[in-house]
Formats: C-alpha cells, structure tokens, sequence
C-alpha cells in the first residue's frame, strides 16, 4: 500500500468554527437573561404565562447549549491524537442531537395543541399578546446576531492533501510529475492581472523549466497561445489570460519528451465549491442553532396572529389550529437536520459527483479505479481512500497530482496495485 506520510495535520474544522462558537455563547447569554427576566417578573408580578415562556426560553437557550460546547470542546480537542480525523464531525453530531430535541418539541406542541382543540382552555389575552410579541423580538435579535456575515466560510482555511497553498492566495495551481522531479502550473492573479507561471516544486532560483509552448482550448473551441518568459526562478506568461478561467491547458516540455503532452483543467468551480459543495460546506451544527431560533420565531408569529385572530373573532379553536401548524413546520426542519447529519455520522458518501469526477481522473490514462470510498471529515473538508489497480508502473504522486484540483479532499490515502 502507498499512502501520505503520517506527518501531517489533522484539523478539520470549518472555516469560521470561532466566530459561530462565539456568536452561539452570545445568543445563549441572551436568551439565559430573558429567562432569568421572565422567570423573575412572573414570579413578583404574579404571572403563569410568563414564568411558562421564561421556562421555554429555558430549554431554548439548553438546546444552543449543544451547539456552544460542540464548538467549544471541537477546538479545544482539534489537535488530541486520540481523533483518528480530528473533531471536525462533532459539529454534525451536535447537530443531530438537535434535530431529534426539535422532534421532541414538535410532538410536545402538536399534543397540548390537539388536547386544547378537543378541550379549548380560556385565554388572557392581556398576558399572552405581549408575551408572544416578547418572545418574537428576541428570537429576531438571536437569528441576527446568528445569521449576520459569513458563517458558512466559503473559503477552506484548511487543505493539505495535495499542498494547494500556491504562492500567494490568488494563485490556481496544477502538479506535473515528471521523472527528474514535480513542477507546478499557476493561474496566478494576486492583485495582478492573470498569467501563468510556471516554476519547480520548491522554486530554487536557477531551476526554471524551459516550456516548449502552452495553449489553451475553452469550451467553445477558441485555442490561444501563451509565449512564457523568465523571471529567475520561475516562467510566466507574456500573455494575461482572459475571464473567464475555463479552459484545458496543454503545456509541452523542453526539458523532458518533446512529443508529451501534460493537460490540465481549469474551471470556474476552483473559486468555489464543488459537486454538492453547499452540503459539503454547510455547518450542521450553526444550522441547528440557527433552526432552533428560526423555528422559535417562526412559531411566536404564528401564536401571536392565532391570539389577535381569537381575540377578535372569537375563534379560540384558532389557537391550538396554530399550534399544530408550528409543530408540523418543526417537525420539517427537524427531519431535515436528522437525515443531512445522520448521513455524514454513517460516513454516507458526500459528494457523489465528486467521486464520479475522480473515477474518471483515475481511469482516464487507461487505469481502473478498483476501490473508492469519499466521507466528509467536517465542513469543508472530504476524505477519500482511492485503490487503483495499474499495468504501469506509477507512484502514489502520480496519482496524487491528478487528484489535486478537487480541492476539497483534505485527507487523501492511495493505494496502488499492479496487474
């Protein structure tokens, strides 16, 4: 078996892990004061209604509890060796343990809400509005302070299974393996305008390649020709390289066979995600703190339009109708958050047009991918096993470099066997 070293990092949490730990132990403070508040204030002032909703904002604030010492304990622990691939699925498994306390509320609601139906209870209406309204704006307040900026990290702060650190964070960058050693192939545009350049692994001044010539074929047929000139230790192009970067890129050797032809793709999706990328992306555990906030509101809307209906009209049967509506509505997001978490904690694969994209990487020169496994290691980050079965001779950096455009595979371990 060929695999990477051992040496390396195994640290595989989403790019704003801190920043939504810290805007989750904001939201918990502020939800642990209007408990405080309402628990208190019923008790002085003699109301039921609001030491009941101080008491649900009590298993609200608990259930973002969760997702806080996820975060907490995830960062904390990110390095503990005792984590075959980091802690960076924690987050997921907070997440599910969310989901099925949502199921638990959705039944609670939908069972008083159909108990009221069939034996409607008196309501103060005096009390209620203002209580529900109450309880709508601190819900409002967390789903901002939750919600604004970008959560999501749409950039990967972490990624080393094929070193895709570039020289700048502008630059696209592809391997060639050769025999005497691996270049590196660069869509560089740090705050310039965008050429090629081309340099060795390390870049030691004196070693440039010599390029016989490079072109590029976009998917509408137009072919362009880059002349390449030197700049010490590395080549770049004469030529600036038009929007959008799109292309394959054929790029011939001087200093090695003449008639080989090294091809890479270029694409758009190198900016952004891949393949099912929002999934592969997507904080399951600042998801569930922020569907626990949004299913509060959305649900403190639904009572307060249910108590001015049945204060108006009459209509106290609309009150527990709304109760039901909200638990159904819960019970939704919370079976979406069970199947998307439960999905990643049994290692389902993550990225099924990923895995068909490095099949056909692997098999293009006549190989046959004989085993693939891809799972998600934490937002942002796929790990992958690949088993290749080869008549040539080649290396796992052979295969590594074909690998290295998806730039999600932060774990990646080759297997190579000859027929």
């Amino acid at each position: 078996m060929t695999q990477q070293p051992a040496a390396h990092s195994h640290v595989f949490l989403g790019a704003g892990h801190e920043r939504s730990e810290r805007k989750t132990w904001i939201v918990i403070g502020l939800c642990g004061f209007m408990t405080a508040a309402e628990i208190i204030g019923g008790w002085l002032f003699g109301s039921v209604a609001l030491v009941a909703d101080g008491l649900h904002m009590s298993t609200h604030a608990g259930a973002l509890l969760i997702a806080a010492l996820a975060y907490t304990y995830a960062r904390r622990h990110a390095t503990d060796a005792r984590f075959t691939f980091g802690t960076g699925k924690l987050g997921d498994l907070a997440g599910f343990t969310s989901a099925i306390v949502l199921a638990m509320i959705a039944l609670l609601i939908g069972y008083e809400s159909v108990s009221r139906l069939l034996a409607p209870v008196s309501i103060d209406f005096h009390q209620a509005i203002p209580i529900a309204i109450l309880g709508l704006l601190v819900n409002l307040v967390s789903a901002w302070l939750l919600s604004g900026g970008d959560h999501h990290g749409h950039a990967l702060e972490h990624q080393h299974s094929g070193e895709h650190e570039g020289h700048g964070h502008g630059a696209e960058s592809r391997s060639i393996y050769t025999g005497d050693g691996t270049l590196r192939l660069e869509v560089f545009e740090d705050d310039v305008p965008p050429r090629f350049r081309l340099r060795t692994e390390r870049g030691a001044v004196g070693t440039a390649p010599r390029v016989a010539s490079l072109e590029t074929v976009r998917p509408d047929g137009a072919r362009q020709i880059f002349a390449f000139a030197s700049r010490g230790d590395f080549l770049e192009s004469v030529e600036e390289i038009p929007e959008p970067h799109e292309f394959i890129a054929r790029l011939r050797m001087l200093d090695s066979d003449p008639d080989a032809v090294h091809e890479f793709v270029f694409s758009e999706s190198d900016h952004g995600h891949h393949g099912a990328g929002t999934k592969v992306h997507r904080d399951n555990n600042f998801r569930a703190a922020l569907v626990h906030v949004i299913a509060d509101a959305a649900v403190s809307v639904l009572v307060i339009l249910g108590l001015i209906a049945a204060r108006l009209f009459g209509w106290l049967w609309m009150d527990p109708i709304v109760g039901i509506v909200g638990a159904l509505v819960i019970a939704n997001w919370s079976y979406g958050l069970i199947r998307d978490t439960g999905a990643i904690l049994l290692d389902m694969n993550a990225d099924r047009d990923l895995a068909a994209d490095v099949r056909q990487a692997i098999e293009a020169d006549g190989d046959r991918l004989a085993d693939l496994h891809v799972w998600r290691l934490g937002p942002g980050h796929l790990g992958a096993i690949v088993s290749v079965a080869t008549a040539t001779p080649r290396d796992r950096d052979f295969y590594r470099v074909k690998l290295e455009r998806f730039r999600s595979l932060s774990h990646l371990t080759i297997e190579v066997q000859a027929l």
